[in-house]
């Protein structure tokens, strides 16, 4: 899988669905390689935001050095050029010290801007932004996406109809750039990573099982006391912020507010967490660059060191 014919660094990228077994991958990659982990998650980049997001335990990052975990409060709008200009720092930092970068996570658009690089695009205009979800809150949750798809129906054909953020930000730029994301994107050239010899691999374990998992999971966050912690967040940072939109948070705010009951949060979690992880199997089978292990992360260490040795 790997040549050897380029003196740059080894730097990996473990992706997958969630719930594939990135973590456990990626710790033991990183044990075999003298390795050490940057964090390619949405949701782990918030401090406090630990159940709902899976994060690493305390005991697996003092197993392994982490980075880009904790790097932000819930209040602050983190975004994609933000980590990626942290991870390619993060990346260059972990190999002066002669170690292997691992990448691991699930945020496809964070890991573009890591290693393509984003478009320059306008800023966030805050203003605008309060417009459209007013709009939104008076016309109904679907209007934001049937305006994208009279403005950019490209853009508007890629995004999730309830995916308020990433229609919000596909708006903003059409109308601040006056041109479709889409050609934005196209007309600006994006910098890509240098310095490093990427190998990039997938998990693509059997969906029913992947499914299973999932739902494992997602009953296990509420058992675990996600709702507390969302209470704790919201006493801390109000019930605003961006980040607790996040798959389980906006479900344990919903029972806070006795909008739905635990039972009907845990399904509706489970439920967006499958389709989570059908759009993210669609956005990474976009990349030829990914080699695919049909498997599980704990069981896909030998055919992952045998690839990179091809």
């Amino acid at each position: 899988m790997a040549t050897n014919s380029q003196n740059d660094p080894l730097l990996v990228v473990l992706v997958g669905p969630t719930a594939s077994g990135k973590t456990a991958l990626s710790l033991a990659l990183a044990e075999h390689l003298n390795g050490e982990i940057i964090s390619c998650d949405s949701v782990a980049v918030y401090r406090g935001m630990d159940i709902g997001s899976a994060k690493p335990t305390p005991a697996e990052q003092a197993r392994i050095p982490h980075h880009l975990t904790d790097v932000a409060t819930p209040a602050t709008d983190y975004t994609a050029g933000d980590y990626g200009r942290a991870a390619r720092a993060a990346a260059h930092s972990i190999a002066s010290r002669g170690k292997t970068p691992i990448v691991a996570g699930g945020t496809g658009l964070y890991l573009r801007a890591f290693l393509d690089g984003l478009s320059p695009m306008p800023t966030r205009n805050e203003a605008l932004r309060d417009r459209l979800r007013t709009f939104s809150t008076r016309r109904g949750p679907a209007s934001l996406h049937r305006l994208l798809t009279r403005l950019d129906p490209a853009a508007a054909a890629s995004i999730h109809p309830n995916d308020e953020p990433k229609l919000i930000r596909a708006l903003e730029v059409r109308l601040l750039a006056r041109q479709p994301i889409t050609e934005a994107w196209q007309d600006q050239r994006p910098e890509p990573l240098t310095g490093f010899h990427v190998v990039q691999f997938g998990l693509a374990p059997p969906r029913a099982d992947l499914y299973t998992r999932i739902n494992a999971r997602c009953a296990a966050m509420f058992a675990n006391g996600l709702i507390e912690e969302t209470r704790n967040l919201i006493a801390e940072y109000g019930p605003t912020p961006r980040a607790f939109q996040a798959l389980g948070y906006a479900q344990a705010s919903a029972v806070l507010r006795n909008e739905l009951t635990e039972p009907e949060a845990i399904a509706a979690t489970q439920q967006g967490h499958r389709n989570y992880s059908k759009r993210q199997g669609t956005w990474f089978r976009r990349d030829p660059r990914i080699h695919w292990l049909p498997t599980f992360g704990e069981t896909a260490l030998p055919a992952l060191l045998q690839a990179l040795k091809a």
